[in-house]
């Protein structure tokens, strides 16, 4: 099988093509960032570099593959509408175009839980606990390219979609980097209690659920799958194993929820007023993120998909650790 992954120059989409590449499959790969996938050009992999804006890259890029993994998206919880609107939504139309125009099979679309964030705690969510209304563009813009995706279903297009929760191990850049970060600068703090359980997902297991989506047939199509390790762990013991692991003290200071949160609406507010719109170093969805419990239901995919979670999550903690500190000492 021959597939098309984007945002291969990330963290979960090389991840991914690495994968894909060590079962066998032919695999080409788009990213933003050249240096970031030279390590899959030595494995086998082909890469077309360019803009997933750019419609015509798109149609090249979908030329001759059965399956495309989209895995390219703008992440974060700061910013204009429009950014995240045309990294999320406009260029998974192009790629859903692409796909159509261009006879793909099979298009797995990578989404995100942040579709289900609120604010408030949430305990085995399922797919259809979607709220009315979101409270960030990039939970919104995430589920609108969802909408895109199965849209095209109608016209032949086989689509799964995944929402991985928390995605860790080597590589990864966005969640302990900055909360390591954070710790360094004397920032970090156990917002309440400090006994909130939430979901964490190993590479390794998101890596078998998408390459069960790529060969899920009948009844597996055409639906969404929360993706997680399928063991909710108290969000501060795992923060604290990291530290200790990278020899850095743990977290012991406890902030009031209250506190926090008044805090991160005072520092969003200021740097809404300031030139630039910097970014906070505190959100108010942060601070809910690591105050309640966060988990989800992933039954389905344990029904459709065949997902079975094996890594563990310290596992890939340690495969975490591993890698930083051979990128930072």
């Amino acid at each position: 099988m021959k597939i098309l992954v984007t945002g291969a120059s990330g963290f979960i989409g090389g991840r991914f093509a690495r994968f894909a590449l060590e079962q066998g499959l032919t695999v080409r790969v788009n990213g933003r960032r050249a240096e970031g996938v030279e390590h899959l050009l030595k494995r086998g992999a082909e890469f077309v570099q360019g803009d997933l804006s750019d419609p015509a890259l798109v149609q090249r890029l979908c030329q001759d593959v059965e399956a495309v993994v989209h895995c390219a998206g703008a992440v974060g919880v700061w910013g204009k509408y429009q950014h995240f609107y045309q990294a999320n939504v406009a260029v998974t139309e192009n790629v859903v175009e692409a796909c159509l125009k261009q006879g793909v099979r099979r298009l797995v679309h990578l989404s995100s839980p942040s579709v289900y964030f609120d604010g408030q705690a949430h305990v085995g969510l399922t797919e259809e606990q979607v709220p009315k209304k979101f409270v960030d563009h990039y939970g919104a813009t995430k589920y609108l390219a969802e909408q895109k995706v199965f849209g095209a279903a109608e016209f032949g297009l086989e689509v799964i979609a995944l929402r991985p929760r928390f995605v860790t191990g080597a590589g990864d850049t966005s969640i302990f980097p900055r909360l390591i970060g954070m710790h360094r600068k004397g920032r970090l703090s156990i917002i309440g209690n400090g006994l909130n359980k939430v979901d964490f997902t190993s590479i390794h297991n998101l890596n078998d659920a998408l390459f069960s989506s790529l060969l899920a047939a009948g009844p597996a199509l055409g639906k969404v799958y929360n993706i997680s390790n399928g063991a909710p762990v108290p969000f501060w013991d795992v923060v604290n194993y990291v530290l200790r692991q990278l020899e850095l003290p743990p977290v012991t200071r406890h902030l009031p929820f209250g506190l926090a949160y008044g805090a991160a609406t005072l520092n969003e507010t200021l740097c809404k007023l300031l030139p630039g719109q910097p970014e906070p170093a505190l959100f108010r969805l942060g601070v809910a993120v690591m105050a309640k419990d966060f988990s989800l239901d992933i039954s389905r995919a344990r029904q459709y998909l065949d997902y079975d979670p094996q890594a563990s999550l310290w596992t890939a903690l340690d495969e975490f650790c591993t890698w930083w500190r051979a990128q930072h000492g």
